[in-house]
């Protein structure tokens, strides 16, 4: 079988048994032994040294080995970097766009989109209920992931209390690739229902150039007057590109 027609989808049942791809074992049900001993020492290597000592293509495979249990995968896996450029890319893609590339069927979608999940939920961890102003790069860096790779707007809002301690964070809108709409009254009515003091916005934008449209700084204007009235705080609203992210406050918008 040629590398090109190698990977077809078969019908799938649920979670454990679910297979992207048709098995290659033997009538003896092993795995060949090029394919049992590569994933062996891959497996070996990554406990040994960790994900650092890993090229983008090994890891990725690492992670498509629980969906398709009986096969090569690392075409798979050059062909899903090929298509998204990194192991991030290809993690945070959406389930349309992976099933797009060929091979890839409901399990790997699933074994990706729960790496995600997991990665969010760390980042996640290491700021809420914790002094946002006090532990800053740690939510750039949730933000980051949480966002960066997305390929259309999304708008969200983190909550503070007066003590500036993160209490609620929560998407509110997603959009197109340039535009999510967002009104400034329902912010602030969140804001009152959490009782919270203070508010840090955050979007993406797909292009990956974080710098403000006129409609990102004429919405964050009118958010602040808003807010204010109501004696909410609006620390900064935070524009997370593909390498970059940029501050209103830092660049003097606020």
């Amino acid at each position: 079988m040629s590398q090109s027609n190698a990977f077809h989808e078969a019908a799938m049942p649920l979670f454990a048994e679910m297979d992207e791809v048709v098995p290659v074992a033997g009538p003896s049900g092993k795995l060949p032994s090029y394919i049992a001993d590569h994933r062996k020492r891959l497996r070996a290597r990554f406990m040994e040294g960790g994900a650092a000592a890993m090229p983008d293509y090994e890891l990725l495979e690492l992670v498509l080995f629980r969906a398709i249990p009986r096969q090569d995968v690392k075409p798979l896996a050059r062909r899903l970097l090929d298509t998204f450029g990194d192991f991030n890319r290809v993690v945070t893609a959406p389930p349309a766009r992976l099933v797009s590339v060929q091979g890839v069927g409901d399990a790997v979608v699933q074994e990706l989109k729960i790496v995600e999940a997991s990665a969010q939920r760390m980042m996640r961890a290491r700021v809420m209920n914790r002094a946002v102003l006090s532990s800053w790069d740690a939510l750039l860096d949730y933000c980051h992931t949480a966002m960066a790779h997305g390929e259309t707007e999304q708008f969200r809002i983190l909550f503070l209390d007066r003590k500036n301690v993160l209490i609620a964070d929560e998407q509110q809108a997603r959009g197109t690739v340039d535009h999510v709409p967002v009104y400034p009254r329902e912010v602030v009515k969140r804001a009152l229902e959490l009782n919270a003091s203070a508010l840090i916005l955050v979007h993406n934008h797909p292009s990956g150039d974080p710098t403000p449209s006129e409609a990102d700084i004429t919405m964050t204007g009118q958010i602040q007057d808003a807010a204010q009235v109501l004696g909410i705080t609006l620390h900064d609203h935070l524009i997370i590109g593909k390498e970059r992210e940029l501050s209103f406050r830092a660049e003097g918008y606020l």
